[in-house]
């Protein structure tokens, strides 16, 4: 799925890969999402749509779970490992709750139970392609900071793609990750929405932790609301409509900052124009 301008791309540039070994479910389930726009190709079994997969990046797969050799779940878990930003949603006519917690443990994105209403197949798709639009637009974030700190002190981070798939829990000691990204006062923890200030830890919100990615990315530059609201929350509208939008998340920012002990200025308000990170406490 191609992003451009922080936009959530159209239906026809989004790829959905549905894998049933039932021909008229499949065949069902394609042309429901074809009708909307969306470009579609199907498999039989799990072992087809790993072949598939070897050739083309899926934005979102569909999969029923019980199919004869690689089931749903064991797909689940292979596309996870080779494609981490594909939203994978399971599909079943034997609906129970332990395997529906198993596939959410696993990573699914959604349960559907078979068979679906085309509106709960296209709602679920369009969820699917938003979280992949963010899983992108957050590893893009990522990448530009750590160029960035690559170009003021020659050091490289790792960041693991697989960071960027959930929040996990609230950061302990038995578990503070390794990856971390210094800024000024501030330690960043990918794919976590939480930084911290010395030893205070802050959790955030999604919106809260990307915006801040997105000001720690382009510190040094005012950047306008409107760039702020397309670029972290993937639509457009006017500057007027984006102070009032992303006013309360810096405000909320500011406030947990001042909690923990820190500056609230460190998020700049520059009048009529935007917001700029600073890396000092001035």
């Amino acid at each position: 799925m191609e992003v451009e301008n922080g936009l959530l791309p159209d239906a026809n540039a989004a790829h959905v890969l549905v894998v049933d070994d039932e021909g008229a479910i499949r065949y069902s389930i394609s042309k429901t999402l074809q009708r909307v726009g969306y470009q579609v190709s199907s498999a039989s079994s799990g072992e087809e749509a790993l072949d598939l997969m070897n050739d083309q990046v899926f934005d979102v797969v569909l999969t029923d779970i019980r199919m004869s050799g690689v089931s749903g779940v064991e797909l689940l878990s292979r596309i996870k490992e080779r494609q981490p930003d594909t939203v994978v949603i399971l599909m079943t006519g034997y609906a129970s709750l332990s395997t529906a917690v198993e596939a959410l443990r696993l990573g699914a994105h959604d349960y559907l139970i078979k068979p679906s209403s085309s509106q709960d197949l296209r709602q679920s798709v369009q969820r699917g392609l938003e979280r992949a639009h963010n899983l992108r637009r957050r590893r893009a974030l990522l990448d530009a900071i750590q160029l960035n700190v690559k170009e003021l002190t020659g050091t490289s981070i790792e960041v693991s793609p697989r960071m960027l798939l959930q929040a996990p829990p609230p950061i302990q000691a038995s578990n503070i990750p390794t990856s971390t990204m210094t800024l000024g006062p501030l330690t960043i923890y990918p794919g976590r929405y939480q930084i911290s200030v010395g030893d205070n830890w802050i959790p955030l919100t999604p919106t809260e932790f990307d915006l801040l990615l997105y000001l720690a990315a382009h510190r040094g530059r005012v950047v306008p609301c409107f760039e702020l609201v397309r670029e972290v929350r993937g639509y457009t509208v006017d500057e007027t409509e984006a102070r009032e939008v992303i006013r309360p998340h810096i405000s909320n920012l500011r406030r947990k900052l001042e909690k923990a002990g820190q500056n609230p200025d460190l998020i700049i308000n520059v009048r009529g124009i935007g917001y700029r990170l600073t890396e000092t406490n001035d």
